[in-house]
């Protein structure tokens, strides 16, 4: 018999990434439509209150962060959070842990071991490596989340990226890359919205650093940013091309992709309804 703790978190194909705490009314919606998970970012605070509502109103439906920030949500606060999600809402929630970027957290002093000295206090609480996940986009990060939780989860990636994961991680290791979409076949408007998202991250070394290893140029992530790097990272079009953009990390080795509607929380479950079909998923009644 298989080990539970040696299997991939189950999250379905695709799921839902968003800045902050859907409503438990979207996610009864993200989940009828055939979404596996909803992924919370915008470091959220360690007691993690927002998960309870969401998993209360849904039946299936994972949540997970991505990510929890170790410099602001100290490890023994969230552990406690897990727990208590986990005692409720046994196999539903998935813990997302990462660095953040140095530019915007003054303590950031040797991230690496910081990150290591986080998961070393995530054992002693007992969160088990199995529900957990790490922000990861360099070789290190990746096999460090590799040895020392169920897998990566990488933000702003494409799927070659996905590709080259997968070859260092190993076919073992949960995969779980974040994708931005717009849905619209004006494609100057798309670039526009990926540009506002993406903006940010031109100036964050770490992303910035992962672009090129891809084979970005510096003309390709000098702001605002090229054609180029915002058609790799903001898939847009119909939801035909967008699904099929979204599918391509799947075909690369991913396990799950998570789905960052851009555009503001009216586009959320209109473009997720749009999706659902091309990605093929099956929405219940």
């Amino acid at each position: 018999m298989t080990d539970p703790s040696l299997l991939k978190p189950d999250l379905g194909r695709f799921g839902v990434w968003t800045g902050g705490a859907v409503t438990p009314e979207q996610a009864v919606e993200i989940e009828r439509l055939g979404y596996g998970a909803v992924w919370v970012g915008g470091s959220p605070a360690a007691a993690l209150e927002f998960v309870e509502p969401i998993l209360e109103r849904t039946e299936n439906l994972s949540v997970a962060t991505g990510i929890v920030n170790i410099w602001s949500a100290p490890a023994d606060e969230v552990a406690e959070s897990y727990h208590r999600i986990e005692n409720a809402y046994p196999g539903r929630f998935l813990l997302g842990v990462g660095v953040g970027h140095p530019e915007h957290t003054q303590q950031y002093q040797k991230p690496y071991e910081a990150l290591v000295s986080y998961l070393d206090e995530l054992d002693r609480h007992t969160v088990p490596t199995s529900r957990r996940v790490i922000a990861a986009l360099g070789p290190k990060v990746l096999q460090l989340s590799a040895r020392r939780s169920a897998g990566a989860h990488p933000y702003l990636t494409t799927p070659e990226h996905t590709a080259q994961a997968r070859d260092l991680v190993g076919a073992s290791v949960f995969l779980a890359p974040e994708h931005k979409v717009v849905l619209s076949t004006d494609a100057d408007a798309a670039r526009e919205l990926g540009r506002q998202s993406v903006g940010f991250y031109l100036d964050l070394s770490n992303y910035v650093n992962n672009w090129k290893r891809l084979g970005f140029t510096d003309a390709d992530v000098a702001k605002p940013g090229s054609d180029k790097l915002i058609d790799a990272v903001v898939a847009h079009g119909t939801p035909e091309a967008v699904a099929a953009r979204l599918t391509e990390h799947l075909d690369s080795g991913a396990d799950h992709v998570t789905i960052q509607v851009l555009g503001g929380w009216d586009k959320l479950i209109p473009t997720l309804t749009e999706l659902a079909g091309p990605l093929g998923l099956t929405a219940t009644e």
